[in-house]
Formats: structure tokens, C-alpha cells, sequence
């Protein structure tokens, strides 16, 4: 099921449930991104500094995908 995200709070509550759900404490999901562990707590956290290729690879790690439209564009059902 698609998620807006609009914040940064928004992506750090998507990868918290995201890896709850998939059983992970912080730690395994920052040892299996190949991020350190205080990126994890801080983008859980919505920390809007969080550099956006740590933000992909942790994301990719959790099996989400990312879809960005450009204006005007509608999303297929």
C-alpha cells in the first residue's frame, strides 16, 4: 500500500513500523543497511539532516521503493 510522505517524520515513522514489522531492533537494521546505528535512531526520529543516500540504502534494506511525481503527474491504480 502506497504511503504520502510529506516530512521528514514521515519517513522515520514509515521506517520504524518497516522494521518492526520485519522484526529488526535498530542495531540489525543499521548493521544490514551498512549505516551506523545513531542514523538509525535519528532518522526514526524524523531528523531532517539525514543524508539522502543513507536514506535510500536503509529504505532499500526494508524492500520499500520510492515513486516521486513530477507535477501534474497522477499516480496509476
Amino acid at each position: 500500500m502506497a504511503t504520502r510522505i510529506r516530512t521528514p517524520t514521515d519517513i522515520g515513522a514509515l521506517v520504524r513500523t518497516t522494521r518492526k514489522e520485519q522484526n529488526l531492533r535498530q542495531d540489525e537494521l543499521a548493521g544490514v543497511s551498512g549505516v551506523g546505528h545513531r542514523f538509525i535512531v535519528d532518522l526514526e526520529a524524523g531528523k531532517p539532516t539525514a543524508q539522502i543516500g543513507k536514506v535510500l540504502q536503509v529504505l532499500q534494506t526494508l524492500g520499500c521503493s520510492i515513486d516521486i511525481l513530477a507535477p501534474g503527474e497522477r499516480r496509476q491504480r
